[in-house]
């Protein structure tokens, strides 16, 4: 008998029918995953299963007993902890007060013991090998740790159902390391891992059994000696993607849109030197830390830059703010799309003008709804935004992958010239990369200089004409893509020679 099973749940949001008659068993001492596109309903059958949201038909069975979760409260009194795609992090609080929020260790006399708490974070820390001072401000600190937070807060319950949805999106590979080890000792211990990752070459890795959603529909469950790449893929999007990544660039002029040259930033980064050229992506590659995302951020105006120059075709420019980037034809398409890209409680149409308000205007400064709703369905069509009429629907009410299509929408509407992607292809599933990658591919063959930021060896070689390698803050070089290996990429990084015939 199952340890845990979801029998025949259905779910619908208004007309949307979310999950169709969705049966799943899942075992003790496994570790089950979960894949799907974009909107499968994926996140909305472990929501259910979390107490989140409710079915509307079917049940959830624990040792083959109806158990109804109510609440996550309830959810944690069957064993159940989820680990969510979006971060939950209070941000003012310290790293230790996010592990253990309303559970958090007492003295007799009812007041926090502090000394314990920030002892048991430690070791809860430990535990994943992640190296994160427990008195830290949780806000100061990268997304990857924050997401080790998110993790070792549920670990620290103790549960027997431990849900994990994109637990890598953000993490480095040594983080993903020391969480796989993890997931693989709760395993020997007999607890049940459920877990969704879009990455392809991890569920194959660590997984028992897998099982497919399709629009709402579970395609089928594999073993592990049938987890077949292809085979996958087919049952998630009824077809074969042979092609995950798109030609190289057709035409390059090599005519410089962006010229960095020995730009710093006191802690973040120092002497970085390139550019970015018209007709091409240039890729950057770093672990975190190598200041990747600084760079960006201080060439668009986000942040200071305290030495260097940045020149616009052949100008000179200091933008002040993001908003002189954006009228100069420089856009930026940030990594995490909830903080800094989209407008969560606004609607999608209002999300894919944001960036263009002045192009939707007529006689100058009324806002023309026709051209609006045009600009809005056209993207929706353009990007396979899901569900397609979801025009007036509110941001957060998509899926992740369908949310960072949105985000593309917003920048795409502005018109850019040059284009800076931060990790573009986060959290979305392989049909959505594969369109990505060649949408970013599209936009360079028509011109557009692409600056695509990425820690994925694997993208950044089948989609990059050239590579910037960033390491603790430094370009340690710059590579062309012929015959690059993923070895070449990681000894620049660690200023080893490359040689290329």
């Amino acid at each position: 008998m199952s340890y845990l099973k979801v029998d025949h749940i259905t779910k619908s949001f208004g007309n949307n029918k979310v999950l169709t008659d969705i049966s799943i068993d899942f075992e003790k001492g496994e570790i089950h995953s979960l894949i799907g596109e974009n909107g499968a309903g994926k996140s909305t059958l472990m929501k259910i299963i979390g107490g989140i949201y409710q079915a509307d038909s079917g049940q959830i069975l624990i040792d083959g007993k109806p158990a109804n979760m109510r609440d996550p409260v309830e959810a944690y009194g069957h064993g159940i902890g989820i680990v969510h795609q979006e971060l939950s992090i209070a941000g003012n609080m310290t790293a230790a007060q996010n592990v253990f929020v309303n559970n958090e260790p007492v003295k007799k006399c009812g007041f926090i013991d502090w000394n314990r708490l920030y002892a048991d974070a430690a070791a809860e820390f430990e535990k994943i090998g992640a190296n994160i001072d427990p008195k830290a401000i949780a806000g100061t600190l990268s997304v990857g740790m924050q997401q080790m937070i998110e993790i070792s807060k549920v670990l620290s319950k103790d549960v027997n159902v431990l849900i994990l949805d994109e637990p890598t999106s953000a993490l480095s590979d040594n983080e993903i390391e020391n969480l796989f080890r993890i997931l693989l000792e709760l395993k020997e211990r007999g607890k049940l891992i459920i877990f969704i990752s879009h990455k392809l070459n991890e569920i194959t890795r660590i997984s028992d059994r897998v099982s497919v959603l399709r629009d709402g529909v579970c395609t089928g469950t594999l073993d592990r000696e049938d987890m077949e790449v292809q085979t996958i893929i087919r049952m998630m999007v009824g077809r074969s993607i042979d092609a995950l990544y798109p030609p190289k660039a057709k035409r390059r002029d090599n005519k410089k849109a962006l010229t960095i040259e020995h730009i710093s930033r006191k802690g973040k980064f120092s002497d970085v030197s390139f550019d970015i050229r018209y007709g091409e992506i240039t890729g950057m590659f770093g672990l975190v830390g190598a200041g990747r995302t600084e760079c960006a951020f201080s060439v668009f105006g986000a942040d200071k830059m305290d030495e260097g120059q940045v020149y616009l075709d052949g100008k000179q420019v200091r933008f002040k703010n993001p908003a002189q980037a954006i009228r100069e034809g420089l856009c930026y398409l940030s990594e995490d799309r909830k903080a800094l890209g989209l407008f969560v409680d606004m609607t999608v149409k209002e999300n894919t003008v944001a960036a263009c308000l002045k192009s939707m205007c007529r006689y100058g400064e009324f806002l023309d709804e026709n051209r609006i709703r045009e600009n809005t369905e056209n993207y929706i069509k353009e990007l396979d935004i899901h569900p397609e009429d979801c025009r007036n629907y509110k941001v957060r009410n998509l899926s992740g992958g369908n949310q960072q299509k949105v985000l593309f929408a917003k920048w795409l509407a502005a018109k850019p010239k040059i284009l800076i992607v931060d990790e573009p292809a986060r959290g979305v599933d392989v049909g959505a990369k594969t369109m990505i990658h060649h949408i970013l591919r599209q936009l360079a063959d028509t011109g557009m200089a692409v600056w695509m930021i990425s820690s994925e060896l694997p993208e950044i070689l089948g989609v990059s004409d050239r590579v910037i390698v960033m390491h603790e803050g430094h370009c340690r070089g710059i590579l062309e893509n012929v015959g690059l290996t993923e070895e070449d990429i990681m000894r620049t990084a660690f200023r080893e020679e490359v040689r290329h015939e």
